[in-house]
């Protein structure tokens, strides 16, 4: 059976193998927690940001002191498509399995293409804050790349926490542009794990998931 997936519901499969077997084979969904509405809100306010800037050909201050080759993406169509949730960049694989990722922004640098990611936060980086969307970086420029495009072998992720108020009562954000290095075999490692689990039978209840304890005690499945 044919299975769609996106960066988000494969993050799942390293929180926990059973849960993703589960929601796949099962239906059997972890409940939704309560989501705070601000990031879907900076998310919207930070693109139409970076739309300006690539209308008038220039660079927003947080990319400043990047190489003078690299460009917003100039296709502003084709990014609005890939910035869909539902559309996104598409790959579908021999077996028929369905993937899509929607990414936040591209550049360019020549013919090639660099992914660029919004985060927002509440608080000041740590040291392995960046080293959490590794996996959502790497899947993106396989995706790309399976569409026929080229990607550096590098990604930005651009992080905004407050900073302070001024005294107009404005908000101001500290921003951190990071740099990560893209490994396509991890995402393509990933793609082949996902799909293994899921043909498989059903993993063993890891210890620590709260979640596998849930589904066990309500007896949600046969």
């Amino acid at each position: 059976m044919p299975y769609n997936f996106s960066p988000s519901s494969l993050s799942l499969l390293k929180e926990c193998p059973r849960c993703f077997w589960l929601h796949f084979n099962k239906g059997i969904k972890r409940p939704e927690g309560i989501f705070p509405s601000l990031p879907g809100g900076m998310d919207k306010i930070l693109k139409a940001h970076f739309d300006s800037f690539r209308d008038s050909d220039e660079l927003p201050p947080e990319l400043k002191g990047m190489d003078d080759e690299v460009t917003l993406f100039d296709d502003a169509e084709l990014l609005k498509v890939w910035r869909n949730n539902f559309k996104g960049i598409q790959w579908t694989d021999e077996k028929g399995n369905f993937f899509r990722g929607a990414v936040d922004n591209i550049l360019q640098k020549g013919k090639k293409l660099i992914v660029l990611d919004y985060k927002t936060r509440g608080y000041p980086l740590k040291e392995d804050t960046a080293k959490h969307y590794q996996d959502q970086l790497d899947i993106y420029n396989l995706l790309l790349r399976k569409n026929g495009y080229e990607t550096e072998d590098y990604a930005y992720l651009l992080f905004y926490h407050p900073d302070r108020v001024n005294e107009d009562g404005d908000f101001v954000f500290h921003t951190d542009l990071i740099r990560m290095d893209i490994s396509v075999k991890n995402a393509e490692r990933i793609f082949k794990e996902a799909v293994k689990v899921l043909e498989g039978d059903m993993p063993e209840a890891p210890d620590n998931c709260q979640f596998c304890r849930w589904v066990d005690k309500c007896k949600l499945y046969d």
